[in-house]
């Protein structure tokens, strides 16, 4: 059997159950509410990605693990359907296999591995030889074992739109069940501000990106009114309180991308009178951000006031994923 038809592919189930539970949140008349789980258990990491200020930014305490209870009171307190445990490992790829025989394939389980382009550009974006080798190899090895597994892209200025369609079309190949994209977001402690798009520049690169002539061949695992938005036929506000990020120090306060402070109940995230200070045109750190944690459950939260909309999402089969990504 080939890997291409043994891969495990996204079960139905999840998109109706997710679809479920929001639908019990909207009725309880609760307007801020968790999709998804961000979990960071430890802030280490085996790259030093030109794109990340993560181990930067937590310099300090990089030597510090997250405790498993203490992990799972935090996603127990959260309540979302969704769990994203963010790497380091295993999403760099390179310790994928050595943890394939301690944990069982599952239909909730789903592996997310990094590639920024083909070899040499992937290897440039993460600052060291070997690595895309390593990471596809993991992939392919997780495929024949019948895990379900994605990728997850990073766009900067100066990826090539030929190199990115290349790999996508090769890990759809090769059998992961789809791609994730996103623009980069400008992380403070990040070594080189300069690769960080604008949002017209994402819109740009984007609408090349997704052309069926650039796009034949590739499978994207985010949600069509996501990929839309990226290309700037849509526009949505931020919803990052749904993607709740707890890390080694607490609750990042306000979202994924920002910290200005570390808060120990999650109930904090969803005081409406906090996001009256985020958001675009809100604040200017804002201002270029569109990953998929504050905005494709953005598309969701919308789909749920549009019947086509909804159906739109129900019949890609991507609105389980609610944003979930390991940035």
């Amino acid at each position: 059997m080939t890997t291409a038809t043994k891969r495990a592919k996204r079960p139905m189930e999840l998109s109706v159950r997710l679809a479920g539970y929001i639908l019990k949140q909207k009725a309880r008349g609760r307007s801020k509410f968790p999709l998804v789980t961000m979990l960071e258990p430890l802030e280490m990491c085996n790259l030093a990605c030109i794109g990340c200020g993560r181990i930067r930014e937590y310099k300090p305490v990089l030597d510090k693990m997250m405790p498993v209870d203490e992990a799972i009171g935090a996603v127990k307190e959260s309540g979302a359907p969704i769990v994203s445990i963010a790497g380091g490992e295993p999403t760099n790829g390179l310790l994928l296999q050595r943890v394939l025989d301690r944990v069982q394939p599952s239909k909730y389980l789903c592996w997310v591995v990094h590639l920024d382009g083909m070899e040499e550009k992937h290897d440039e974006s993460v600052a060291r030889d070997g690595v895309f080798k390593k990471a596809v190899a993991a992939i392919e090895e997780a495929l024949d074992r019948g895990y379900r597994v994605c990728t997850n892209t990073t766009v900067f200025r100066g990826s090539d739109v030929e190199d990115l369609s290349e790999m996508f079309r090769m890990v759809s190949d090769i059998g992961v069940e789809g791609s994730m994209i996103s623009p980069g977001y400008d992380f403070i402690d990040a070594p080189d501000q300069e690769i960080f798009l604008t949002r017209q520049e994402s819109h740009e690169m984007f609408r090349q990106l997704l052309d069926p002539e650039n796009s034949d061949g590739a499978k994207f695992y985010n949600n069509p009114l996501y990929l839309n938005f990226l290309k700037g036929n849509r526009e949505y506000q931020c919803t990052a309180w749904s993607n709740p990020t707890y890390t080694v120090m607490g609750w990042r306060k306000p979202c994924y991308p920002l910290a200005d402070e570390h808060v120990e109940h999650v109930s904090e995230l969803f005081d409406k009178d906090l996001w009256k200070n985020y958001g675009v045109g809100r604040d200017p750190r804002c201002s270029n951000c569109m990953m998929h944690c504050g905005f494709e459950s953005a598309t969701i939260f919308n789909a749920v006031q549009s019947p086509r909309d909804w159906a739109t999402l129900i019949k890609s089969g991507a609105a389980h994923k609610g944003g979930i990504t390991a940035a």
